[in-house]
């Protein structure tokens, strides 16, 4: 029975593997960025996927992310998520609006 439900479960899935030293790296990549290792590993899984899926080496695509600043890497995963998750929800970024209540004037003496 179980055996029967796993199958059915990954019928339409097709099945990846990548080598471990692209996994050990892709993690490193994100636990030395501040990920913790659960999310490092998530990420790191989405991000392993998607790029064998395009066909790109991800050893580029780590080089090309190790340039990005720490915010724009976190909003980068982010958009990588919510194209790859379930389209019931999705993740976003909690911004905080500064409102100026003072006005500005430029006064010419």
């Amino acid at each position: 029975m179980e055996d029967q439900k796993k199958y059915f479960d990954n019928y339409f899935t097709k099945q990846l593997s990548f080598p471990s030293n692209q996994v050990d790296a892709t993690i490193a990549f994100f636990e030395k960025r501040g990920f913790s290792p659960q999310s490092a590993a998530s990420v790191s899984a989405i991000l392993l996927k998607q790029a064998k899926l395009d066909n790109i080496k991800i050893f580029e695509l780590l080089d090309t992310l190790g340039s990005v600043e720490s915010p724009v890497l976190s909003k980068v995963v982010l958009e990588v998520i919510n194209a790859n998750g379930q389209r019931t929800s999705e993740l976003g970024v909690k911004t905080d609006t500064i409102i100026n209540t003072t006005e500005s004037r430029n006064i010419i003496v």
